[in-house]
Parts: structure tokens; sequence; C-alpha cells
């Protein structure tokens, strides 16, 4: 166990104490295993069970007085075990929070005391005996990383000495068993971990040299210096001495920022690092890591010097380089480097982005040229200049003059009927938005989002009708505007003051604040020492930032790296402001990942901490609830982006959260379930909020008279029944019935959504089926079939093609009228809807009496034209669903020719190269091929060549139904024949050697078929069929059983009549 926590197991990084165990999948996994061992470890050893530790196990645990019965001794809030050791010591005691552990046998007892806190209970064993074989054998068996293991060595030299023979015996198997606990550990992880992406040196020596471009001492700079600490380059592109390269490192370098102290870096194979600071190799403790890893350069730096991050991401430097040869080229500016995200655990991809721009030098240095007043770069960048400006831009529009050369600067700009967004993978659009630099970029696309008007955020133009009969208001609040930029703090208040007694949201307001520069004063308060300006100025901020374009321009301005600083103020309202505000900006793509660069997410993070659970609360209380409130606001914004919910995770919220989710006040726990609902579809989360049991407070949720949060219970729920552990749970907590009941709010459409996606997923489990049976939920969802939007449709289809799994539940929906919309869904162009519906069909399909509904309603030739479905899934399910069709249609011949070209086209589909759409086809073809007509229709298609090209498959599901198909196809003409000539036959014998029963029995039939021609007999000889045949022809499968003896019985005829034809 302990080379696995050192090795494996991964730990957060703690400034004080010790570090806890990180909430990933790898170490639920490492702690499920260990619990696994300590909970039977009893009952399976018991005589090494009852081995006294050298030293207890001590750690703060959730148990209780109450929790301990027979064999202990309670006395008040203590207990200890009647069990004790040789020298009169409890082997258990209890002492609220600290619990002392000596033996084995005792803690199996704790963990199974646990019940349902039992990973708790492990998690904080280990985090607190961080080398637990030490406690339990002693200092010598400490964890060995770098020398020689002899441990067991001397455990053998002590059951030699022979006086204490008995107790080393024990000693040595606890140490063996240990031992293999761990290795086994390690192979599981080692796993994972190996599948990670590496770095080479060729990748990091590009890397500084594209960094070195960025290095000097001019203005326009992001770093002093780069240099490597040994100029000395290996033959495998390495600088580090080769001791060292051993342990992965390829180099070590010396960065001089622009804004912090020397940083001293390590270059490896798992990434880059802060070490004690290397200046020169040989000095073994500088090499001790000091930081997290990082996936690459960039990304160490971004998070290590804010001057790096913001310059890099502004994409606003050039190579420069000496043009006094060529002066008349245009200046090359180097394309900028984008985000490459969070520290290496974060898994996540690397963003790229490309943008040149040529810079024209002779028109700005004109003969004669005076120079022009300008607006400011950041108005014109945001396109909110004031409607003077507006018809300046209109006339500058119409072209330039005949005298004027086409490479003016104002040139540059894009005519707004050129603007368009450019076409990205999918067939999305990109928005555009505006460097600082004055050009367009393609926004970061790798920030996944769940809401669709990001898309439209795009900057607002107003033409000069805009601004014809604009209201006093606007007047009245430029007036302020202006008093508030010349005016005193007396001034300046009352103005921000006065500008609340005007209706904020109200475009024409706003347009005023932004047309005479309101917006950039506003921003500029916040940066002021007066808490009242700043209060005032964050409310307005707090209501205007609730339209797309004022977002933007916030971001633009830098508004969000100052409100990310008033976080760490000490006075709450101010907190709560800014947190509000932030919430409200960072619905906007760009601004979700500035919050981060500048360190917001920790401190947003932080608000959530020391809120109190009761419902009475002080005036301070109050403000605390609020600031925490605000906070998760923030966060359920910036969850919207993948690298985000990493890095909320990373700072410790979930277990925050988790808290923060039993409190009894309705507007806190909405913006917590919608954060805790936005990670969930991370696997990460999913499994924290299974092991902090948020599940049971979820469920509790959905009692709740208020929509909005029962909405963001179900959705949670809807993204975590992915996994069985969670389906269990909801049922345990009885979270089935309320879900029924919410799909009663038809008028809901949200609400609607969540709740049947959450059914749906936890319908997956037959024993919630069950349930759902019980609480008549089929027939709720069959009147849902109709006159909803597709999210809806989609989700109660799913649960109706996971519940017709079961007969009885098939006969329901006939009898509920379901049969005719599910095929008129068949209709539809949603892929994710007509999987579901297919599979739905296909289940009810398989009742004759639902297939003959079917049929009349032509629902197996809508099925059978989405074969033509260009989505890969959509044609395996609807194959899928053929299947069952044909299987139990009355006349399954005759249908099936009655489709023109269908034959053809479900032929066709063998050429497919998705696993699942072969294995669908291949089955349906099994089914067609009993027909005997049909079986000559797609021999002459060529399905014979076909089903041979597929044989050298190694997917047991694949290879199940190819043999079927094979089987099927034998029976007509000499395809037996054709299959031995495509060399189909050899293949299929090694079919016997899956584990999967299923591919035997229809192996062995295909082979059986096949031997029926001599040719094929002698190639299944010579492949070893007999062997694996005789042991099949014991098998308790009678079809298996008599299909491998036909097949050996037509062997030994061959051979009979071969001897026969010899030897007379």
């Amino acid at each position: 166990m302990g080379m696995t926590l050192t090795r494996a197991a991964e730990w957060t990084s703690a400034s004080s104490g010790i570090g806890k165990l990180e909430i990933t999948p790898i170490n639920e996994s490492l702690l499920r295993s260990i619990l696994q061992f300590v909970e039977h470890f009893g009952a399976r050893h018991p005589r090494e069970a009852k081995h006294v530790f050298k030293e207890p196990l001590q750690w703060n645990t959730t148990l209780e007085e109450s929790d301990f019965h027979t064999g202990y001794l309670v006395s008040g809030p203590n207990v200890q075990s009647h069990e004790r050791s040789s020298e009169g010591l409890p082997l258990l005691q209890l002492s609220p929070p600290t619990i002392t552990v000596h033996s084995f046998s005792q803690l199996s007892k704790v963990v199974q005391l646990a019940e349902s806190k039992r990973l708790k209970e492990v998690r904080a064993c280990l985090e607190e005996n961080r080398d637990p074989v030490v406690k339990i054998l002693g200092p010598s068996f400490a964890t060995v990383t770098e020398r020689e293991d002899t441990s067991a060595l001397r455990l053998v030299d002590e059951v030699k000495e022979g006086d204490l023979a008995k107790e080393s015996e024990i000693k040595v198997k606890l140490f063996l068993l240990l031992q293999h606990l761990d290795n086994q550990l390690l192979s599981n992880s080692l796993k994972q971990i190996s599948q990670e992406v590496r770095l080479s040196p060729a990748a990091v020596k590009n890397e500084v040299e594209l960094l070195k471009r960025f290095c000097g001492e001019r203005k326009r700079r992001v770093l002093k210096s780069l240099r490597y600490t040994s100029d000395y380059e290996f033959s495998n592109g390495c600088h580090s001495p080769p001791w060292r390269q051993v342990h992965g490192d390829i180099c070590y370098l010396v960065i001089e920022p622009c804004d912090t102290e020397t940083l001293y870096v390590t270059c490896s194979t798992a990434g880059v690092f802060l070490n004690k600071g290397i200046t020169h190799e040989g000095d073994d403790s500088t090499y001790e890591r000091t930081s997290d890893v990082y996936k690459d350069l960039v990304t160490l730096l971004k998070n290590r010097t804010p001057h790096f991050a913001e310059n890099i991401n502004n994409q606003d430097f050039a190579v420069e380089e000496d043009f006094s040869s060529a002066p008349n080229l245009p200046q090359v500016e180097l394309m900028g480097v984008e985000e490459h995200g969070q520290p290496q655990t974060s898994g996540e991809r690397h963003e790229k982005h490309a943008h040149e721009r040529g810079r024209r030098h002779h028109a700005a240095h004109k003969p004669g040229s005076s120079k022009k007043m300008e607006p400011s770069l950041k108005w014109r960048n945001l396109e909110l200049s004031s409607p003077h400006q507006e018809m300046e831009q209109k006339k500058a529009r119409k072209g330039p003059s005949k005298e004027e050369p086409l490479t003016t600067p104002e040139n540059t700009l894009i005519s707004d009927s050129k603007k368009k967004q450019d076409l990205v993978p999918g067939g999305q659009s990109a928005p555009k938005v505006k460097s600082p630099s004055g050009r367009e970029v393609l926004e970061d696309l790798s920030d996944s989002s769940t809401e669709s008007e990001e898309e439209e955020e795009q900057p607002e133009r107003r033409t000069a009708e805009h601004t014809m009969d604009l209201p006093p208001e606007y007047w009245h609040i430029q007036k302020l505007i202006k008093y508030i930029k010349c005016g005193n703090q007396t001034a300046t208040l009352i103005a921000l003051c006065a500008m609340r007694e005007f209706d904020l949201s109200e475009d024409t307001c706003q347009m005023a604040i932004r047309d005479v520069g309101g917006l950039e004063v506003l921003i500029n308060l916040l940066d002021t020492d007066e808490i009242k300006c700043k209060i005032g100025s964050l409310k307005i901020l707090r209501t205007i930032s609730q339209k797309p374009p004022i977002r933007r321009a916030i971001a633009d301005l830098g508004g969000l790296q100052t409100m990310v600083k008033i976080l760490e103020s000490s006075i709450k309202d101010l907190k709560a402001l800014a947190a509000e505000t932030i919430a409200n900006v960072a619905r906007y793509r760009r601004a979700r990942r500035t919050v981060r660069q500048y360190g917001g997410i920790k401190r947003l993070v932080d608000l959530l901490h020391c809120v109190p659970d009761s419902a009475m609360l002080t005036e301070e209380q109050e403000k605390d609830v609020e600031v925490a409130r605000c906070g998760a606001l923030a966060l359920w914004s910036c969850s919207r982006c993948t690298r985000n919910k990493e890095a909320i995770r990373k700072a410790g919220a979930v277990p925050l959260l988790a808290r923060l989710l039993k409190s009894p006040h309705e507007n806190m726990l909405i913006p917590v379930v919608g954060t805790l609902q936005e990670c969930a579809s991370e696997r990460s989360y999913m499994v924290a909020i299974q092991s902090e049991d948020m599940i049971k407070d979820l469920v509790k949720n959905l009692y709740s008279d208020n929509q909005e949060l029962q909405m963001h219970c179900a959705s949670a729920i809807f993204k975590c029944a992915e996994d069985k552990t969670t389906r269990d749970l909801v049922r345990e907590y009885k979270g089935l019935k309320p879900l029924v009941t919410l799909m009663s709010n038809a008028d809901n459409k949200q609400l609607l959504a969540a709740t049947t996606g959450a059914i749906w997923k936890c319908s997956i489990s037959m024993e919630n089926v069950a349930k759902f049976q019980e609480y008549q939920a089929l027939e709720t969802m069959i009147g849902l079939l109709t006159d909803q939007p597709e999210e809806v449709l989609v989700n109660v289809v799913g649960a109706l093609g996971e519940c017709a799994q079961v007969p009885a539940n098939r006969v329901t929906i006939r009898k509920c009228g379901g049969i005719q919309p599910l095929v008129n869904l068949l209709t539809g162009t949603n892929q994710a809807l007509l999987m579901n519906v297919t599979r739905a069909v296909g289940a009810c399909a398989t009742e004759i009496d639902n297939m003959v509904i079917i049929d009349r309603l032509d629902g197996v030739r809508l099925l059978w034209s989405l074969l033509k479905n260009p989505c890969a899934n959509v044609q395996a399910s609807a194959a899928w669903a053929i299947c069952s069709c044909i299987e139990n249609a009355k006349d399954a011949g005759e249908m099936v020719r009655s489709f023109v070209g269908g034959l053809e086209l479900i032929v066709n589909l063998l050429k497919s190269t998705h696993i699942e759409v072969l294995a669908s086809v291949c089955a349906a073809i099994a089914k067609i091929a009993k027909d005997k007509e049909n079986l000559a229709v797609i021999t002459d298609h060529g399905v014979v060549l076909m089903l041979a090209k597929l044989t050298n498959t190694t997917e047991d599901k694949l290879r199940r139904h190819l043999a079927q198909a094979i089987a099927h196809c034998c029976m007509w003409g000499s395809n037996g024949e054709a299959f031995g000539e495509a060399r189909a036959v050899a293949p299929l014998v090694h079919y016997l050697k899956s584990q999967d029963s299923a591919v035997h029995r229809a192996t062995a039939q295909a082979l059986f078929q096949l031997s029926k021609e001599p040719k094929n007999c002698i190639t299944m000889h010579e492949t070893g069929v007999v062997k694996p045949l005789l042991v099949m022809i014991g098998s308790t499968d009678e079809i298996l059983q008599e299909a491998a003896a036909g097949c050996m019985a037509n062997i030994r005829q061959l051979f009979l009549a071969y001897d026969k034809a010899r030897y007379g």
C-alpha cells in the first residue's frame, strides 16, 4: 500500500500540513480496492487479522458511540473494544473524533460499522497514515523507492530464530499479503497512467526556441530571458545529464519573467514543473519538484506570470526584424500563442489558433499627411461608438476617394457587410472578437458551453436611425456620467445614486452609458479606495451586465481583472456585488477564461466558506450567506467551461458545495445545484457527487416547491445516472416517485426535459423499471409523445426504449396507444431522437401483436429508410430494430422483398467501418437469409465475399453475428464452397478461442454448415478445429453440442471415405 500511495495515488499540494487525496477516478478505484481488502480480511485471514500492529493507526472518524454495539464497552462518548492485546490494551479506542485501531480484525469491523461512509473512513485513515505498512509491521518496512527492498529476507531470518517462530510466520504472511495488494494496486493504476501523453525532447526544444523570440530588452516582450543551464545537447536531444535522464528529465531552464522573480524549470517526459533552483547540474537536492506538473512551458508561464498570460493572449507581439535593407516589405506579426490550459492533471487538449496580418507603412508616412484625432482604441475595438462616430463610419464605408490609397489604417477595418462568421468543423459559426490591437480573431472554441446564446453575443451595431427621438433619460444619464468624470467624491456618490433611479435595464439607458464612455468610468471607480463609490459602481454594473453587449464590453475593458481582485476584500458587500457581476459577465466565453487566468476561480471558491446551516440568521450571518450565494452564482457561470470545471474541483469546491447543498435557503441551493449539474458531465464530478453523498440531498430537493431548483436537481441526476451506483442510490433514497410526479408539470418544458432525462437514465437499471411500473410512469410518458419539444421527446422515447425490455411494459405501450406516435417519430431528423426511437420500436416489435401494428403503420419501411442516414449510430440502431421486425413478422420474406432496393442497401452496409453497424447488419442478414428467395437475392449482390472479408475481426460482438450470417448463407447453392475459396474458414476456427459462449455457439453452427464441403473440412482439420470441437461436444448447451458433433461427423466421414478410396 505504501508504494501505491507514494507513486500511484494523486495528492493535493498543501501549503501547510499534509496533502489530501484528490477526488479522482484513479483514487476512487484505489480506495475501493483497499476497502474490499480490509473489509474481508478478518474472514479470509483470521490468524493474521489478530496480529497487533507495531503502532496503532489513528485518524479522525465520523463514527459515534451509538454505532458500536456487541463487543465494545461504551462509556459516554468514549468506546473501547473488549478484545485486548497481550499487554491488556484495547485493540480499538474511540475518543471523538479520534479513533485508534491496533489490528486488522478491528479495522475490518470499523469499515463494516461505517456502512455508507466506508470510503470516507478509508480515505481519512490513509490521509493520516501515509505509509500504513510502517505502523503495521514496523519502521524497517518503510516504503522503498530508490534502494533494494530486503524486508522479506529480514522476516525469513526472524522465522529461523525459533523463539518467536509462530509470530514471525504470521508477520511474514501479513507482509506478503500487503505486498500482493500493493502490486495489484500499482498494476491497475499503471494501466491508466500509461495512457497519458508524454513530452519529447524535440517538442521541448521547439517550444524553447519559440519562447526565445519573445525575450529581450525591448518594450514589447513577454520575458526578459530564457536559457538552458547546460548548452550541451546529447544525441537524444536532452540537455540533462544521463543520471537524470533515467528519471525522465529532458532539460533545465532558467527563466526571467518581466513581473516576478526568476523561475527554475525542469522539463521532463511527464511534463514541466518548477524545481528548487538548478543553476548547474550536480547538486541533487535542487532537482526536487516544488509546483504542479504542467503540460508545457507556455502553460506553466501563464500560471506563474500574469504579464506573460495577458500579453500572449492579446496576440499583440510581433517578431521585430531589421527591415532597413528591405523597406518595402510589410512587417510580419507573429501568430498569438493561445491558451494551453491548466496543469497536466486536467488532461485537456491544447488550443490552437493562427492569425496573420500585414502592416502598411507607405500610406502612414505619406508626405504631407497630418495627424488626425482618433477615438479611443478600446471603444473602436468594442464598436460602441457614439452616434456622430457611427455617421462618420457610415460615410467611410462608401469607399475611399480616388486620391486616397487603399492601404490606409481606416480601410484595414472590415466593413459591416463583410464581417461574417468563419465556419468551423461541425457547420457552426465561430464568433469573432476584437483583440486589443484591433484585429479580428476566432473566439476560443475549446471552452465548451451549454448556452446557445453565446453564439449570438456579437457586437451591437447601430445606425443613425437609432439616435432619432431619444427620450430625456438618455441625456440625463449622459450628464450624470459627466458629473462622475469631473466631480469630487460627494458629486460622484450623488451621481451614482441618481443613476440608480433610472431603469438601467432599458436599452436606451445602457446606450447612454456606453455612448459617453460611462462603462470605462464605472470600471475605473473600482480601482479607487472609496468603498461607497465601489459599491455604487458595482450595483450599476451588476444591473447593466445582464445584456450581452455590455458583458463583452466589460470584459474587453479589463473590468473582470479588477473585480477578481475585489473578491479578496474584507468588505462583504463588495465581495458579494463583485461575485454577482462576475456571474453575469462570465456567461460570455472569453470572460470565463479571463476569470480563471487571473486566479478568480480559487477566490470564488473561498467565498463558499463559513456559511451557517441554520434557518434563523443574524445580520452578519445573512451577509455571509449572500457572499456564498453570489460566489456560487459566479462559479455556476464559470463552470460552463471544461477547464474551469477542473480548476473548480482542484480549488476544493466539491466538499464546500456538498455542505451548501444541505442549506435550508432556496436562493442558495439554486446556484449550488446549478453548478453541480453543470459539472456533473465530468467523470471526476460524478465520483465526487457519489463519495460526498450528494445524491441524497439532490433527491430531497426534488420535493421542493421551487421548480427551478427541481429542474437543476433532476438535471444533475440525469447526468450522474449514467453510473449504476448513482441509479441505485436514487432508488434507495426514494427519488423515483418524485421524478414521476414532476412529469405532470407539462407546461414547464425545461423542468420536463430534465425530469424525463433523469427517468431515462434511471430506467437503465431493471430494478428502477419495476418501480416505474408501480408508479404508472409509462402511461404518463406515452402521453408526452406528441406536441413536445425534441429535448423532451429524446428523453421520453429513451426511457420507453429501456422500459420496453420488460415484456409486460411492451403490452402496456400497445394498450395505451404508444405504438403509433413512436412510429410517427421515425420520420424526424434529430439523430439522438432517431437512435432512441429505433431502439424503442425494435423492443416493441418483439411482441407479435405490436409487430402487426408496426407493419400496418409502415414502420418497417421507415426503419429501412433510416439505413441511409449519414449517422452510423442511427444506421446500427435501425438495423437492430429491423432484426426484431423480421423475426416477428407474419410473412417476413415477402415483407422484405417488398422494399425496392432494400436488400442491396443492407448488403452494401457491410462496407462500413463502424463495428456496431457491421454487427447489426450481420444480424439482420442472418434473419433475412432464413428465406430462400431473399438469400438468393443477397447472394447475387455479393454477400459472400463481403462477409468473408470481415472474418479477421477480433470483436466478439461482430464475430457472433458474422458467424450466424455465414451459417445461414451457406444454405444456398455453392455458397459454402465460395466461403472456402474466399478463405473465410480458417479465421472462423480461431473464433473458438473466444471467451464468449455465444460466439462459440454461432461459430459451431457456421462450421457445421461449411463442413458439408470437403475442401472446407480439410482446411478446418489443418487449422486445428478438432480439439476445441471435442471439448464443445461435452457442453451443456444443446445447440452448441449438436453443431460441434455435426461438424466432427462431417470431417470424420470425409476421412473415412478417403481411407476407403485409398485402401479399398
